[in-house]
């Protein structure tokens, strides 16, 4: 992906987002036209599920149909379709692709600093920066909608987050490159900044948060996830979240299978750098089992692997995930497409993933693997859980919603700045322009009334009989 011409100087590029904003003016970005033969959402969701694991659909469905926002977030492709019938400027990056407000959280860095940032990129593609901001302003109405908040109360929370967006990109576009790639959200400072802002009911939320993420880690894990068998430490079943491999398959399709991923991890290792490799050497094949994750998802092939280091009590937990063609990428303007298709969808994601984070998991890698049907399937490792934490959106009012949406925005931002140009952006923005962040609030008003819509159209069909008759018509 190139996104960033270095022959031309700032004043060149910063004129290239001036001509993009003549082209298409940020008031314009209010607009939500309806493209046209738009697919009824049942119907998508139907095409999705054929891709899934299919006594893992109702559980995919029951999860989208719990409130409009829970439908929003399985959403992704459905809302790249609808951009897609919109104005962009024409500026790209690379994009997250599902920047929903809950796609965003704390997790551990390699040097064990507590990092707030994007942390999931399955959806992420080369395209429009302003998808990324609208997908996250939208989030925040249709979260605040379901928390009640009145109609000005979530105006103000998403023009607070597309402003820290704007100003995170201007002050982006006068850095050094080097500054920009080492800006990070260290979660401590951001503390020290919230101290003064949010209530006390608010920062006890906050410092209960981070002791979760502090406890998250593969020992907890394994407290939560295994017990012992005959002195030996197995994965316990949960079923249909969580199956053991021994639950799922006869004896001969078992061994196979567990081969299968053990093939996996063993060439998978050699994505990962030269350190990295040796520290997974340490490591042996325990146990493994099916694990149901997220809305979107479910249904998508997901395993989870228990290793053992020195003894028992040094477990190391690896997501094996599938990884899927992007939802978003068929839908993004072709002057911004990635220029050739993944050779493999899991190095799609890593690759986002490390181009967008201010650090990565120790683990994260890709490899591919022949399933036992005979088809070949792409998939992404990470670790399970590295003192990972969200922070609860349900629970919040709109003041702690407008901070955490100003957090967002900013570390949105930085992820943009990395993979595009920033001066570029920074132009078309308009340094304390209000345009931008008034038309996005416009904006997200629109897509949570479309989204209301589809929830309740999507709830009609998954009735009884209800998705077959949308497949008859």
């Amino acid at each position: 992906m190139r996104t960033l011409d270095n022959g031309l100087s700032p004043a060149r590029r910063a004129s290239r987002g001036l001509a993009a904003r003549r082209a298409c003016p940020p008031g314009e970005q209010a607009q939500l036209p309806l493209p046209k033969d738009r697919e009824d959402p049942a119907a998508l969701l139907r095409a999705e599920d054929a891709s899934r694991l299919p006594e893992l659909v109702p559980v995919r469905h029951e999860r989208m149909l719990a409130s409009p926002f829970a439908h929003f977030r399985g959403s992704a492709g459905a809302m790249a379709r609808d951009l897609a019938a919109g104005p962009v400027s024409g500026l790209g990056v690379q994009l997250c692709g599902d920047a929903h407000l809950s796609n965003f959280g704390l997790f551990a860095s390699p040097e064990r600093r507590l990092l707030f940032d994007v942390n999931d990129f399955d959806e992420t593609t080369p395209g429009p920066w302003e998808w990324d901001v609208k997908r996250l302003a939208a989030s925040l109405v249709i979260a605040g909608r379901d928390n009640g908040f009145d109609r000005k109360a979530r105006r103000k929370v998403v023009v607070a987050t597309v402003r820290r967006y704007r100003d995170a990109m201007v002050q982006f576009a006068g850095m050094r490159q080097l500054e920009v790639w080492y800006a990070s959200a260290d979660f401590a400072e951001i503390n020290k900044l919230l101290e003064s802002k949010l209530s006390k009911a608010g920062r006890r939320r906050v410092d209960k948060t981070v002791l979760r993420a502090r406890g998250s880690d593969s020992l907890k894990a394994m407290r939560k996830l295994t017990w012992t068998v005959d002195g030996q430490r197995r994965i316990k079943a949960d079923p249909p979240l969580v199956v053991p491999l021994t639950d799922l398959l006869p004896d001969v399709d078992r061994e196979a299978l567990e081969q299968r991923i053990r093939d996996l991890l063993r060439r998978y290792r050699r994505t990962l750098e030269t350190d990295r490799q040796v520290l997974l050497d340490r490591y042996e094949y325990v146990d493994m089992a099916r694990k149901v994750v997220g809305v979107g998802s479910v249904g998508t092939r997901c395993w989870v692997v228990l290793l053992q280091g020195r003894d028992e009590h040094d477990p190391l937990f690896l997501q094996v995930k599938e990884a899927q063609r992007s939802a978003v990428a068929p839908f993004v303007p072709r002057p911004l497409r990635a220029s050739h298709s993944p050779a493999n969808e899991g190095k799609r994601v890593v690759d986002g993933q490390r181009l967008m984070q201010a650090a990565s998991d120790l683990f994260l890698g890709w490899e591919r693997v022949e399933g036992m049907d005979g088809a070949r399937r792409d998939f992404y490792v990470r670790q399970l859980r590295d003192q990972k934490g969200s922070f609860a959106v349900e629970r919040m009012v709109p003041r702690g919603m407008r901070h955490y949406g100003e957090l967002c925005g900013w570390t949105l931002a930085r992820a943009h700045a990395r993979s595009g140009d920033a001066i570029a952006i920074a132009a078309y923005l308009g340094e304390g322009d209000d345009t931008f962040p008034k038309a996005i609030g416009k904006f997200a008003e629109r897509y949570a009334d479309r989204n209301e819509r589809d929830h309740r159209r999507v709830s009609e069909a998954l009735r009884p009989g209800g998705l077959a008759a949308v497949a008859a018509g």
